[in-house]
């Protein structure tokens, strides 16, 4: 690619403010628009962030000649109404997990980005963290024989309010799609797809879950994840196999560093990430964009539909339903 690559924003919520300064940190990226349904908070937004453009409604900077790529920042629930208008309109995404809220949804997307021929990917940046990087190559290598557990969790706690985006079934709210993703995304990283799952949630009395446990079943391994949004946990991810484990520390799935434990010894590796590691996914975008490519090998568009498959599994086995799909 001889230009930076042009990014704009929908959404102008925390995460897109940090993903922000993160794209001031990676060389030939540039944040140059922002988008908000309301045009005081995009202009509240460029000016804290020094973007060139700003936006009050979404079809404008999809329209925007400009702009190369969009970062998807809004709730899980618009992920396809607002990813098919990007895509439709020949730019490149990026998708703020999980890319829609199941099968059907997540496949719509993949059909628009082949058609239209741009690159599409999931905004599932643990995948480029640079521990988590690491410790796959590692067990690739037999460093830690084959691998015959894994146990992690993702807990926060977050006092209720109905009209909060984590609490509102219309926005396909609850700790699966929000959390969850990331303890089985790490699973199915290391082991792949499971050949079977057991879950049990506990819902609120409006349909969302607050807290959910699953065991994903190898031939010859099994994987114990929990996520909720109640109350804290240790927020490590441990990963065990014939002659040792990983561990990748709190919290895991933006970590900072991991331990090496053998034979009762532990040898830790600081990696920090650049930034807050939102860095490392925009490099990715950059590299297949200047390549020519519509999707990433490290996170592909059927890791995506894989990973969306699971929780699909999961709400069926739960009774977790939105109010806007049918399953």
């Amino acid at each position: 690619m001889s230009k930076s690559l042009k990014w704009g924003i929908i959404g102008c919520g925390h995460i897109a403010g940090k993903f922000a300064e993160d794209i001031s940190l990676v060389e030939d990226n540039e944040l140059y628009a922002v988008a908000s349904r309301s045009q005081e908070k995009a202009q509240a937004f460029a000016h804290k962030y020094q973007v060139q453009k700003s936006y009050g409604d979404y079809d404008a900077i999809c329209k925007d000649e400009k702009v190369d790529i969009i970062y998807l920042a809004t709730p899980h629930n618009s992920h396809l109404k607002y990813g098919l208008k990007v895509l439709n309109q020949g730019k490149h995404l990026l998708c703020e997990k999980p890319m829609a809220v199941n099968s059907e949804q997540v496949s719509d997307l993949i059909n628009a980005s082949q058609k239209n021929g741009v690159f599409l990917m999931e905004a599932l940046w643990s995948r480029f963290n640079p521990s988590i990087q690491t410790i796959l190559r590692r067990i690739n290598n037999g460093d830690i024989g084959a691998v015959k557990y894994i146990n992690a969790d993702f807990y926060f706690k977050k006092d209720f309010e109905p009209s909060h985006r984590l609490f509102d079934p219309a926005l396909a709210g609850g700790a699966l799609l929000d959390i969850g993703v990331y303890p089985l995304f790490l699973s199915y990283l290391i082991l792949g797809l499971p050949k079977a799952i057991l879950s049990n949630s506990r819902l609120h009395s409006n349909g969302i879950d607050l807290q959910t446990s699953v065991i994903l079943q190898y031939e010859s391994a099994q994987s114990i994840l929990s996520f909720g949004i109640e109350t804290k946990s240790d927020m490590l991810g441990c990963i065990n196999g014939e002659k040792g484990s990983f561990q990748l520390h709190d919290r895991w799935h933006e970590t900072q560093s991991y331990s090496h434990i053998q034979n009762d010894m532990r040898e830790i590796y600081n990696l920090p990430t650049l930034g807050y590691g939102y860095t490392h996914e925009i490099m990715e975008c950059y590299n297949c964009i200047s390549n020519g490519k519509s999707q990433s090998e490290y996170w592909s568009h059927q890791d995506s539909l894989n990973l969306i498959g699971m929780c699909d599994t999961i709400r069926r086995q739960n009774g977790i339903k939105y109010p806007f799909e049918i399953l």
